[in-house]
């Protein structure tokens, strides 16, 4: 097939070109949303390279399975579903669990630059943020990161995993709850 990939108009036409056996549709798609993807897991599993080694992984599922895709959802949301679920099963097969000791990220840091101070009380909240989200279940660690991160409505989250719209509200709770509970915890010390 000869022409600019350029000028295809949306997701659907790259679907079709490679279902018509033109890698270059497939391509594009990857090009188009692997950043995405990347960033989808990442919030999951933390670590760049595991990140990157997931992504990889997506993509190649992606490649295999775009044929027999059914565009019942947008091809995004049909993404993210797989990253998302390549990542819970990262993280339920390992176990992942950081091991950065939190007591060292809030031991308070002095400086006389309250601009510099400011800036390191930010750097331990993201910091005990991202330790509590850890210590999250795989399931309520990707509700909490697709709700509080990527602000998707509970319908949508639903969609992507599977799931009741009612137990991803459940699950979000629940995943709120804990985190408060830990960082409460990690305060009043």
């Amino acid at each position: 097939m000869t022409g600019n990939i350029a000028n295809i108009n949306g997701d659907p036409e790259l679907i079709r070109l490679f279902k018509q056996g033109d890698i270059r549709g497939y391509n594009e798609i990857v090009r188009k949303y692997q950043k995405q993807v990347y960033w989808v897991i990442r919030k999951m599993v933390l670590d760049h390279d595991t990140a990157d080694d997931i992504t990889q992984e997506v993509f190649i599922k992606v490649y295999s399975a775009l044929k027999d895709f059914r565009e019942e959802s947008n091809l995004f949301t049909w993404l993210y579903r797989i990253a998302t679920n390549y990542s819970i099963n990262h993280l339920n097969k390992t176990k992942v669990r950081n091991t950065v000791s939190v007591e060292l990220v809030l031991e308070p840091i002095e400086s006389q630059d309250k601009g510099a101070d400011e800036e390191i009380d930010e750097n331990q909240r993201r910091k005990v943020l991202e330790a509590a989200i850890e210590t999250l279940p795989a399931q309520q660690r990707a509700v909490f990161n697709m709700r509080y991160y990527d602000q998707l409505p509970y319908d949508e989250i639903a969609s992507i995993l599977g799931k009741s719209t009612g137990g991803i509200k459940a699950n979000y709770f629940h995943a709120v709850k804990k985190i408060g509970e830990f960082v409460k915890g990690k305060i009043e010390r």
